[in-house]
């Protein structure tokens, strides 16, 4: 049903007009279930509790998320949606169409997010120009993290091109080394196809990934990413099929791996292993110009009046983009504050890292959202999209068949 007459009205309620006995209730349903994840969310329900709240937490494991909205629509469909639910990019358009959300603008303007947001991260949590998302944080999806020892061991520089990349990994290898951690799950084959991507150029990514310009989606540029794309899975191992992404840092932390392409949530599980940036391990971009943005959210879900509920909607929305949420929670995810004004004081060189190309990268046009992570495309182009690049990288299929293959998906889902 797409009734957006009906955008809920009921969280319309300003906290300060909240009945005085409202018993702050909220269940929340995310997939942060790694360790590091679990230590993130667990900050949140620390502040929810210490404000009087009552949390229900509902993880769903799957990093990319899939599993979780699988539930959701189910628990929806059921009459039942949860208080709170970890959404982003299109998907909260989506529901909002639905006629399944609530309006969080008061929360929104009491306490000044528009002062202190991004614009082009900001309009993702807005609906019909409402409130009706709490952004949470800023990942870096385009990252190569390493193991410092391995490189040092075998004289190797962190590479800043495909080709240095790719030299690096066959001198690895030779040496017996596995040169990319990484796991046999198509939204980790996504998310080297994005990174690769981006490495030809920001103004080919959004054309082929955020636009689906046909002619770029045919073209011999995207030869090429399948031409890199059948070089790095040269370079994985063997027993890849179903490593979850965690496992998959784990090692490069160990000494298993070398490299792993995957966003900054893998500093987090470094962190949390008591692993020092620099030290224990390096970080970089992955190649060419350009910063995929993957941004963490929460959507409050229609609680059909219920006072207790609506007041843990709105305790939720003040405390996700407060500023002290915003720094402890991004100190354990691996990720930056959303907040422009956050001190960054106490975060890693990769972090600080990560905010000066945002800044850049936003002057200049490249500050792009991931597809692979749900924020460029709705669900059918982009997993369109993820099928064939799974397909081709788990098979012997020619980069010239993957393109016509690519073409021929995206047309069809449009």
């Amino acid at each position: 049903m797409k009734m957006k007459n009906l955008f809920v009205a009921s969280t319309a309620l300003s906290i300060a007009a909240l009945p005085v006995l409202a018993d702050p209730q909220a269940e929340v349903l995310h997939w942060w279930t790694s360790g590091s994840e679990a230590k993130s969310v667990a900050v949140l329900q620390e502040e929810f509790a210490e404000r009087g709240g009552t949390w229900t937490d509902m993880p769903v494991a799957g990093g990319g998320g899939d599993a979780a909205m699988t539930a959701l629509r189910a628990r929806v469909l059921s009459g039942n949606a949860p208080t709170a639910v970890q959404l982003k990019g299109p998907a909260i358009q989506e529901w909002y169409e639905e006629g399944v959300l609530a309006d969080i603008s008061d929360v929104a303007e009491q306490q000044g997010w528009a002062d202190v947001l991004p614009d082009q991260l900001a309009e993702h949590m807005k609906c019909d120009g409402h409130w009706c998302a709490a952004p949470v944080n800023v990942h870096r999806v385009n990252w190569i993290w390493a193991n410092k020892a391995i490189l040092d061991q075998n004289g190797v520089e962190m590479p800043t091109t495909w080709e240095e990349f790719n030299a690096a990994s066959d001198k690895l290898q030779e040496a017996g080394i596995t040169p990319l951690a990484h796991g046999g799950q198509s939204w980790q084959d996504a998310t080297l196809f994005e990174a690769v991507v981006l490495g030809h150029g920001a103004e080919f990514y959004q054309s082929a990934l955020i636009d689906l310009d046909p002619e770029a989606l045919d073209s011999e540029t995207m030869v090429e990413v399948f031409d890199e794309m059948r070089t790095l899975r040269g370079y994985v191992d063997d027993n890849f099929s179903g490593r979850d992404w965690n496992l998959a840092t784990a090692m490069v932390m160990n000494g298993e791996a070398a490299f792993q392409i995957m966003g900054d949530w893998a500093k987090g599980e470094f962190l949390a292993a008591g692993k020092v940036p620099g030290e224990d391990f390096l970080c970089g971009a992955t190649p060419g110009d350009g910063y995929l943005y993957n941004v963490d959210s929460f959507a409050m879900f229609d609680v059909g009046g219920d006072e207790d509920k609506v007041a843990g909607q709105n305790l939720l929305a003040e405390l996700i983009v407060g500023p002290s949420f915003q720094e402890t929670f991004n100190l354990n995810k691996g990720s930056i504050p959303v907040r422009s004004d956050v001190s960054l004081d106490d975060f890693d060189m990769c972090a600080h890292i990560s905010a000066e190309d945002m800044a850049k990268d936003a002057a200049s046009g490249s500050l792009l959202p991931s597809y692979a992570h749900g924020m460029a495309l709705r669900g059918e182009p982009a997993g369109a999209i993820t099928d064939v690049v799974t397909a081709h990288f788990n098979s012997d299929m020619s980069s010239q068949d993957a393109v016509q293959m690519l073409t021929e998906a995206v047309a069809n889902a449009m």
